[in-house]
């Protein structure tokens, strides 16, 4: 898959950098949240060399995850990955969550990828902001570059000085981004493959973490589906009576398949004032199912059907040694089955989205991959 990038000023910055699926934009030069200038930290400037990365002249330093956290840590292990290679020290480090932008790239979160497609592209995106610093520290002591490094939100001289990060953040906004900084050895890392907490087991445990049941606008209001029992199933008839007669339902609607990929399975939407009303208006549909094609599944059949299938000649991925000597040559042979089930993707927080309707345009949060 092409990985590509779209700078869009300060130069072309770090060609080999890329994200896979869709493009990503590096430079950036105004600060990453101008909302969330919170007077109780100050007056204070900003360098953003890229829109995963904000320094403020206070030394903390904002990093972005782009991708969903879904428990396995992937805000952490993502944003620990540019801290490394940009010498931040981790407590000074706040983690925000990336909204959903093209601006940095491909945000699917599936398949135990994240940390694999965007290792070598956060490190590049750590290195390139130290070099900037180290450059910024040796302008303003008028020394060599090569006399400067940096470590834990420093920029050390050989000479013994040394200058914290956010004081260079004037004299960094100066200074073009590198196209080759260069990365750290492993030998030196100090977040990479280390034991690091979870930025937000706390939260977790301490109840103060907000999912995406918790979220609220004015005037929300709240819907309940009933769908088919049979996948790609749909609605043959529906009284709606009972169910509008309960306090709180507002409106029933009906949910047409959406036949693509991910496409939603359709069903029977109550839509009311609060969940419990919502529930209860679900539970009073009466709805008369087309069970369609899928109607007489019955996964002891289907099972059966694997069984006998799994001696038939398959389709060779990989072929290495002979396995038929192994068996020909071994001692004992010990012959298993296994079989499982279907497996349902059952997350601990169920399916749910907010959506929020302004004329023609629509805002939704959802905790989704």
């Amino acid at each position: 898959m092409e990985k590509n990038i779209q700078n869009i000023s300060r130069r072309s910055f770090v060609k080999g950098i890329g994200l896979a699926s869709g493009g990503l934009i590096l430079a950036c030069n105004s600060n990453i949240f101008p909302e969330d200038k919170n007077p109780i930290r100050g007056d204070f400037t900003s360098f953003t060399p890229n829109v995963f990365i904000q320094l403020d002249s206070d030394g903390l330093v904002t990093l972005i995850a782009s991708r969903s956290e879904m428990g396995n840590g992937v805000r952490t292990s993502i944003t620990s990955i540019i801290a490394d290679e940009m010498e931040a020290d981790w407590s000074k480090v706040i983690i925000k969550q990336g909204t959903g932008d093209s601006k940095y790239g491909d945000q699917n979160t599936d398949g135990s990828r994240s940390v694999r497609y965007l290792f070598t592209t956060m490190r590049k995106l750590g290195a390139s902001t130290k070099a900037i610093l180290i450059a910024a520290a040796a302008q303003q002591w008028e020394v060599p570059v090569v006399e400067c490094h940096a470590e834990k939100h420093f920029i050390h001289h050989s000479s013994g000085k040394k200058i914290g990060f956010g004081a260079l953040v004037d004299i960094a906004k100066t200074i073009e981004i590198p196209e080759n900084a260069p990365l750290k050895a492993t030998k030196d890392f100090k977040y990479i493959g280390k034991h690091l907490p979870s930025v937000d087991a706390k939260d977790y445990v301490s109840g103060r973490a907000i999912f995406g049941l918790d979220f609220r606008i004015p005037n929300m209001k709240f819907a309940a589906m009933r769908r088919c029992p049979s996948t790609f199933g749909s609605v043959q008839s529906v009284n709606k009576i009972k169910a509008s007669a309960i306090k709180g339902v507002e409106t029933i609607i009906e949910i047409p398949r959406v036949a693509t990929a991910f496409g939603t399975l359709g069903g029977v939407a109550v839509i009311a004032s609060n969940t419990w009303a919502a529930f209860k208006g679900k539970d009073a549909l009466e709805i008369v199912w087309d069970m369609g094609k899928n109607g007489n599944y019955n996964s002891k059949t289907y099972m059966d059907s694997l069984t006998k299938n799994v001696h038939k000649q398959g389709k060779v991925a990989k072929d290495r040694g002979s396995i038929q000597k192994a068996f020909e040559e071994s001692v004992q042979t010990i012959e298993s089955t296994f079989q499982l089930p279907h497996l349902a993707h059952t997350p601990m927080e169920v399916p749910n989205a907010t959506a929020w309707v302004q004329g023609d345009t629509c805002e939704v949060w959802a905790p989704i991959q």
